[in-house]
């Protein structure tokens, strides 16, 4: 996928709800499985360049199996401590980051537990602060944050694409070429006016100038991109 930032991609494979989503992995891509995610890599014949996690959420069977690759390449596995700050996928981005990795796709990142959802949306904004971009994606789509920044997206795009204010307030907020169009609004989190916009077979763009949004695609056949698709 095109993005707003051209550089290393990173596969993130959490231990969320994968269904039937298509992984996008190319030639020097870098794999980490999260947790539980190293079922979904053995599922897809994925072979990771890293495991990390505190593997809580792992079957005896596949414990087995991290065991012994870790007795084999330890330089592959990272057991993180339960007690911690970061969670295991915040410590599988800052690890991509360190590897030189800009953009991350995330698969596995959604379902289950709503607040590990939200928490994965939040580190997003993480990857966004540092100088990189992160998506989510789903078998309905993806998510993604603007901060201070414009998206475009081809006229192919189809399905709806919802917009919310990650703080109180996301000013100068500007929605061109949907369906429902915004001109320099203030859209605030108490207020869900941006959601459900709807993609109409034309070049659009969605702005902020000042503060973050969530945006969230659904059914998308293509994806955002900075430049004409």
């Amino acid at each position: 996928m095109a993005g707003l930032i051209q550089g290393k991609k990173c596969l993130v494979i959490g231990a969320g709800d994968l269904m039937s989503v298509k992984l996008q992995l190319d030639p020097g891509d870098m794999v980490i499985a999260v947790d539980g995610g190293i079922k979904y890599c053995e599922q897809l014949r994925i072979n990771p360049d890293l495991l990390i996690g505190d593997f809580d959420s792992v079957s005896d069977d596949y414990g087995l199996l991290i065991d012994e690759i870790e007795e084999k390449t330890p330089e592959k596995v990272i057991r993180l401590d339960m007690l911690k700050d970061d969670t295991d996928m915040l410590a599988a981005l800052k690890t991509g980051l360190d590897n030189g990795c800009q953009v991350f796709h995330i698969y596995a990142g959604t379902g289950g537990r709503l607040e590990h959802t939200i928490a994965n949306i939040q580190c997003l904004l993480f990857l966004k602060g540092r100088g990189a971009e992160g998506y989510l994606f789903d078998e309905h789509g993806m998510v993604f944050v603007l901060k201070n920044e414009k998206q475009y997206f081809s006229d192919q795009m189809k399905g709806f694409l919802s917009l919310f204010s990650m703080g109180k307030e996301a000013k100068g907020v500007t929605i061109q070429g949907l369906k429902y169009p915004l001109h320099d609004y203030t859209m605030s989190n108490d207020f869900p006016i941006g959601i459900s916009n709807e993609f109409i077979g034309r070049e659009s763009m969605i702005q902020v100038t000042d503060g973050e949004l969530i945006g969230i695609v659904y059914h998308p056949q293509t994806v955002a991109s900075n430049s004409k698709l």
